[in-house]
């Protein structure tokens, strides 16, 4: 049998640092603040690439925190009547849906730029 490969969280929440002043209980990377829809700037991608042949419509730019971008992608799919998931700080809803994508989040206040063909 192979031997485990120890990881990060293998360390037991030990945080190295070369920072005299670091305090882990005040990490400003904890506290993200999701900015207000009128002040997000989001990307409307349409890929097919590495997926198969099968096509999707990717969200990008999203600033904020992970809850909040969970709870758009949540409910995109939701009125768009498809699948999809949420990885990497991007929005990935199956199908060609870009125009219908593009028009919710322009109701909800959100600033889309249509990318690529």
């Amino acid at each position: 049998m192979g031997r485990k490969k120890l990881g990060l969280e293998d360390l037991g929440g030990l945080v190295f640092s070369t920072n005299n002043n670091f305090n882990p209980e005040n990490d400003p990377g904890e506290e993200i603040q999701t900015p207000p829809p009128g002040e997000q700037r989001l990307e409307a991608h349409f890929s097919s690439k590495g997926r198969g042949g099968k096509t999707v419509t990717v969200i990008k730019g999203f600033e904020g925190n992970e809850e909040d971008l969970q709870k758009l992608g949540k409910d995109l799919k939701k009125k768009c009547g498809v699948g999809g998931s949420v990885k990497d700080g991007e929005i990935i809803i199956q199908g060609d849906v870009r125009e219908k994508v593009m028009q919710l989040l322009i109701n909800d206040g959100y600033k889309v730029k249509r990318v690529g063909g």
